[in-house]
């Protein structure tokens, strides 16, 4: 058996990979017809789809994932795009899990959430990675349409057109896979599910209780999803601030690179003997328009370069040489003077000394620009002037802007798609091993024998095979709770040992203070039977039910033996005394009830937690109290005399009358019960005498026998 399970475990896996593996051709096949056919659709999405409705989120965001990545091997803008295909899977797999798939009109829902949600998306991620060009891309001829209503801005309008496609698509998608899960077999569907259950897989109510997590804090899910989110977040910050600073360095080393070259061709593009002339004469120096056009040739090469020009440096200020026209901005005339750039006030002294300078960023008149200034030397090796070449920064900010849109997007899509796989093996792998060991301890029952194997038999249920240290724990927990239910038994077992030698003891004390009364041997069974029979009647007529619970009828019951230990103190002239007794005598035997509570009350000072005891006490003292007050030793009266008091004086009385006594025969039954009847209300608790009444056939059986016993012991002794 133990072979056949990995092997069928081993089968299972290896149909869900295929299975995913299909998910992923499928999205693949489907993205190749509108493109050959030129629909405005995509179509890419229905395998993961498919995949989340049958096997759940985590199959559907390993083949949206694995989709795009795969797509990004032919163009590589498709993985920036994998969030959307893993948020895909995300939406999917929780209307599948609500049941919206199972109703028209939540579907209907569900696709409209997944088109504006992914619409928008894809939308701003777009804008985001590529700038805003209008009327490109799937929806290109609605995004148009719309534009030309005049009701939409270019940009709402191309949102709307992202929308409206993504909801016919979504919408074509859903229908798809909805119709080819309801072709399928249903068992060959949930083949596909994705539960590596590290227990015995849980159904039904079991399973959704387990999921959850009552806990007083954070649960452990939640706390697993903080820890993992923390750090990759850490991760996704550094490694993403060092790609983005790496990123800028190169960005602006380029850059650099570039205004150097351009710096050189400005510089080698002029005379440096004829700069003088060029001051003076301007246009009309020779050569000066030949180079002017070298220059604005060097500048157009590149959108990158917003200015080249050549200046010689002066105190009063940078005395223009060349500054072509740009299409936006008039260049400064040749000759003329302009001021320093805050930015540049440092450098002065090293331009006049006509020394290398190195690059400089600065935000000035001119916006945010890289400037580079390249000396240029005359025959004589004497700087004559600088050819100056201003790089726009802009571009460099936006393709910046972008490499951060694009890292982001492939961290979310990575982001989720961990975070879910990491979840989903949570919840397997920990979440609910402990879950279910919590439900079935903390349901342990420990009332019955039977109760407790079944709580045991719930625990090795589980079969928890996690392989770590919950295994461990759960190995612990079956191990402690057969341990337990074991060692209950055997305390139990020796409990009831216990409690028969007490009773016996009981019996054997009762027995030595009975048996000085040659006519009384069979008294204390007697009373002890009609209390028994008295308090089952009671019980059936729903008489005192908050007194008679189970434990107070046993401590009655084991205690009623003892409802006469106190005539130890009297003596045997007086305890057998033929006749009847005087009124000094009389005096004397009624102390046997307080002598019988401070006999118990010692023996309860020793075992304080023996309720029974308690019982014993109280029909020992007060099983002579009388209804109306007249008894002894107190003279309490009504309920004010405890329930088991009330009950003995019935038996006791009623054994004493049936029962021969030294001074005098036995009653017979009819009278006895008779008598009994008389004393209600006067004698006796009414209620307990008619209870007795109701039992009279078995009072009459336990009285008969008993006379019939004492008969045999009288032929006996003659015999």
């Amino acid at each position: 058996m133990s072979a056949v399970l990995p092997k069928k475990k081993e089968r299972r896996w290896i149909r869900q990979v295929f299975f995913c593996v299909c998910c992923v051709l499928i999205n693949l096949a489907f993205a190749v017809i509108p493109r050959e056919l030129h629909l405005p659709l995509y179509l890419d999405t229905i395998g993961t789809i498919l995949a989340s409705v049958t096997g759940g989120s985590v199959p559907g965001i390993i083949v949206g994932y694995l989709t795009n990545i795969i797509n990004g091997f032919a163009d590589v803008d498709y993985i920036y795009y994998a969030v959307i295909n893993v948020l895909i899977a995300v939406f999917t797999s929780f209307f599948e899990r609500k049941g919206w798939f199972r109703k028209i009109t939540k579907t209907a829902l569900a696709v409209m959430i997944l088109s504006l949600t992914v619409g928008t998306l894809g939308s701003v991620l777009t804008w985001l990675l590529y700038g805003f060009e209008f009327g490109v891309g799937t929806a290109a001829p609605l995004a148009k349409a719309l534009y030309n209503t005049g009701l939409f801005s270019q940009r709402a309008a191309q949102l709307a057109a992202d929308i409206a496609a993504d909801l016919v698509d979504k919408t074509l998608s859903v229908v798809i896979v909805l119709l080819a899960v309801r072709l399928m077999p249903r068992q060959f569907v949930k083949s596909f599910h994705f539960r590596p259950w590290k227990q015995n897989p849980l159904h039904g109510e079991e399973r959704r209780r387990d999921q959850k997590s009552n806990t007083r804090g954070m649960s452990l899910r939640g706390k697993i999803m903080i820890m993992v989110s923390v750090v990759m977040l850490l991760i996704a910050i550094v490694s993403t601030g060092v790609s983005f600073i790496m990123f800028r360095n190169a960005m602006i080393d380029a850059q650099i690179n570039m205004a150097h070259g351009v710096a050189n061709v400005v510089a080698d593009a002029m005379d440096p003997d004829m700069v003088e002339q060029y001051l003076t004469l301007g246009e009309d120096a020779p050569g000066y328009a030949e180079a002017e056009k070298k220059m604005i040739a060097v500048r157009e090469s590149s959108e990158d370069i917003s200015y080249v020009y050549v200046y010689q440096i002066r105190e009063d200020g940078c005395h223009v040489v060349f500054d072509p026209d740009t299409g936006e901005t008039k260049g400064d005339d040749p000759g003329s003077v302009r001021a320093f750039d805050p930015s540049f006030l440092p450098l002065i002294p090293d331009m006049l000394a006509g020394k290398s300078i190195a690059p400089i960023i600065s935000n000035d008149t001119f916006g945010w620009l890289l400037t580079i200034y390249r000396p240029v030397f005359d025959a004589a090796g004497k700087c004559v002037c600088y050819a100056g070449v201003d790089i726009s920064m802009v571009q460099v900010r936006l393709v910046e802007y972008r490499f951060l849109a694009k890292a982001v997007s492939l961290f979310m899509g990575f982001f989720i798609t961990v975070l879910g796989i990491g979840i989903w093996l949570a919840e397997y792998n920990i979440v609910l091993p402990i879950n279910s060991m919590a439900r079935v301890t903390g349901g342990f029952a420990y009332d019955s024998e039977t109760q407790r194997e079944e709580s045991v038999e719930k625990i090795q249920s589980l079969g928890i095979r996690t392989g770590d240290e919950i295994e461990n724990l759960y190995g612990a927990i079956t191990k402690m709770s057969g341990d337990t239910v074991h060692y209950i038994a055997d305390v139990q077992q020796k409990s009831q040992t216990i409690s028969r030698m007490q009773d016996r003891l009981i019996a054997v004390l009762a027995d030595m203070v009975e048996s000085r009364d040659q006519y009384t041997g069979n008294h204390i069974w007697n009373t002890a039977a009609y209390v028994r029979i008295i308090l089952e009647e009671l019980r059936r007529e729903n008489l005192f039910t908050d007194v008679l619970t189970d434990e107070y009828i046993s401590d009655v019951l084991h205690s009623a033996p003892l409802h006469d230990v106190g005539k130890i103190h009297v003596s045997d002239t007086l305890l057998n005394k033929p006749g009847k007794l005087t009124e000094e005598e009389f005096s004397k035997m009624k102390e046997h009830t307080l002598a019988g509570r401070e006999i118990i009350s010692q023996a309860t000072s020793v075992a304080a937690d023996s309720t029974y005891l308690k019982e014993a006490q109280n029909l020992a003292t007060y099983h002579h109290e009388r209804w109306d007050g007249s008894g002894y030793p107190f003279g309490l009266k009504g309920e004010d005399i405890p329930l088991s008091a009330r009950i003995m004086a019935v038996a006791d009385v009623f054994d004493a009358l049936v029962s021969k006594r030294s001074y005098k025969e036995g009653f017979p039954v009819d009278k006895a019960l008779r008598i009994i009847r008389e004393g209600s209300g006067t004698h006796f608790d009414p209620r307990i005498v008619e209870a007795f009444m109701k039992v009279e056939q078995e009072a009459r059986s336990i009285a008969e026998k008993s006379q019939q016993t004492e008969q045999n012991k009288v032929i006996s002794d003659l015999l």
